[in-house]
């Protein structure tokens, strides 16, 4: 009895970081949504009835919830009061189909859903495709708000292990089926330090959340850990360049995390100039890359900005290497160094490290990775090979640790021979003054094997009739710069590139595309 009250007094679970914040700023604002504001305590006593509401309709520890759903605080307060009752969170992609959706509820067991009332067409479809009209549990954001104002406001029991599986979280799918990477509390906590410590973030943060928060960029990169610190939150339901703009003024924030295409979309949009973005002191990006000259911009238009590029993957919760400030320039185009509590090297096919300078896999040791796959014991066995984490991206660590993301391993393209990575093309791409935005991929070609290919969004007033004459442009200065192997075979110009909600390009997408020429 003793062993099990000491345990108990020396943990910290999901579930507690809310009520430790809470106690140490029960006034302090936590979440605004819209005219909705709640402070630390408000927030608290919300969980706890949410939690008990959850416990009253049938979940409990191990169970799944899946979250369909735009950010909201609803969103919020419902990661954290699944977390208090050990229930296991499904956060879901709403841009999915029913099918999809469908298909994310069957493999993780789902016992109830709680969608957006704006996607609820896709919920009942996903969930009588599956389950039929009578079960599980399903409910509204609408409901979980209801929840909130009315029942016990005590924490419930419930001793959750550090090491339960607490979220399920569904890759992204660029090129292959949702996998659950299990997380638990202990991995997802030494994320939120790591990311606190290289990050700078402290509890006097104001940030706007306006990436998705299914994804664990925002979620857990951001949202949480500025929960853990006691800093505020402002919740956005999506990106809009306008709205986004606007939140930092209104509310002074002094942080935000984008993946570079929406940094780029803020700097092109008529009202960036004009909007006071004073208070703005801390940017973080990742997702991809940020283009060389895209952050050139940002350093000369947002001077007082400190940049950071969080470099991961959802298995490692996500942040695993980190670039700071003093270092964007130095540095342009690395993914930085390890975080605090992650340790990264570069291997080849047989596991062996490599030298400084060669490319390899990107591999990881931490003890924020995921447990594995869900349901999956082949695959995370293949992921966890040799004792490392190996993250399907290529990279190269310089002699002083820097690391250089090279490419996925899949969007390595091998035109007559040779290796192109995409990215290095897209750099090149990216230093034409009428270039807004650049994908490069392989497709099919009969001579070349795969033959580089990039399509590129103009900046406003620089295609139009022109296309042909911007294409042909850009394929000389891709010339002038690179190799003959690597200029792209061809160059479209096109309206938009195709991305996921978290601001992925989706080159799988754009391979079909234009796959034969099309």
């Amino acid at each position: 009895m003793t062993q099990d009250q000491v345990a108990r007094a020396r943990t910290q679970t999901l579930g507690d970081l809310l009520r430790r914040s809470a106690r140490r700023h029960p006034d302090k604002p936590a979440l605004v949504d819209g005219e909705h504001r709640l402070s630390y305590g408000e927030l608290d006593t919300a969980v706890n009835r949410i939690a008990h509401a959850l416990s009253a309709r049938g979940l409990a520890r191990g169970d799944r919830l899946a979250l369909l759903s735009r950010n909201c605080w609803q969103f919020a307060a419902l990661v954290m009061a699944a977390a208090r009752l050990g229930v296991v969170l499904v956060p879901v992609n709403f841009m999915l189909s029913a099918r999809e959706v469908t298909y994310i509820l069957e493999h993780s067991g789902a016992r109830a859903l709680v969608w957006q009332e704006a996607l609820e067409e896709t919920a009942t479809r996903a969930l009588d495709g599956l389950y039929g009209p009578g079960v599980p549990l399903r409910a509204t954001v609408g409901d979980v708000g209801a929840w909130a104002c009315h029942g016990p406001a005590g924490e419930p029991e419930s001793a959750v292990g550090e090491d339960e599986v607490i979220r399920l979280m569904y890759t992204s799918g660029t090129e292959s089926r949702p996998k659950g990477a299990m997380l638990t509390t202990r991995g997802l906590l030494w994320q939120y330090v790591s990311c606190l410590t290289g990050g700078e973030m402290t509890g006097d943060d104001v940030e706007v959340h306006a990436m998705p928060l299914y994804h664990c960029a925002q979620l857990d990169c951001f949202l949480l850990p500025d929960l853990y610190a006691g800093a505020t939150s402002v919740l956005l339901p999506a990106p809009d360049p306008a709205a986004l703009l606007a939140a930092v003024a209104r509310e002074r924030a002094t942080k935000l995390f984008c993946p570079p295409t929406v940094w780029i979309s803020l700097l092109r949009h008529p009202d960036f100039a004009a909007t006071d973005l004073s208070s703005l002191r801390k940017g973080y990006y990742g997702a991809s890359p940020m283009p060389v000259e895209v952050l050139r911009e940002l350093r000369e238009r947002l001077p007082r900005v400190r940049l950071w590029n969080f470099y991961g993957q959802t298995e490692m919760a996500p942040m695993a290497t980190l670039l700071r400030p003093e270092e964007q320039l130095s540095h342009a185009g690395s993914a930085g160094r390890p975080a605090l509590n992650v340790e990264t090297r570069i291997v080849d096919d047989s596991g062996a490290e490599v030298a400084p300078g060669e490319v390899g896999e990107i591999v990881h040791r931490s003890p924020q990775a995921t447990l594995g796959y869900y349901n999956d014991p082949d695959l995370t066995a293949e992921a966890f090979r040799d004792g490392w984490f190996h993250s399907g991206d290529l990279g190269v660590l310089s002699a002083d640790g820097h690391l250089t993301v090279v490419d996925r391993k899949k969007d390595m393209i091998k035109t007559g021979g040779e290796n192109v990575a995409s990215r290095e093309v897209e750099e090149v791409l990216f230093q034409h003054p009428r270039v807004a935005e650049a994908a490069v991929f392989g497709v099919s070609d009969p001579h070349w094997v795969e033959a580089v290919t990039a399509a590129v969004v103009p900046k406003p007033g620089s295609a139009g009739a022109g296309e042909e004459e911007l294409a042909g442009e850009l394929r000389e200065h891709c010339r002038e710069r690179l190799a003959g192997f690597k200029t792209p075979k061809r160059v479209v110009v096109v309206e938009a590139l195709p991305k996921n909600p978290s601001g992925k390009i989706l080159k799988r997408e754009l391979r079909a595309r234009f796959e034969g020429g099309r």
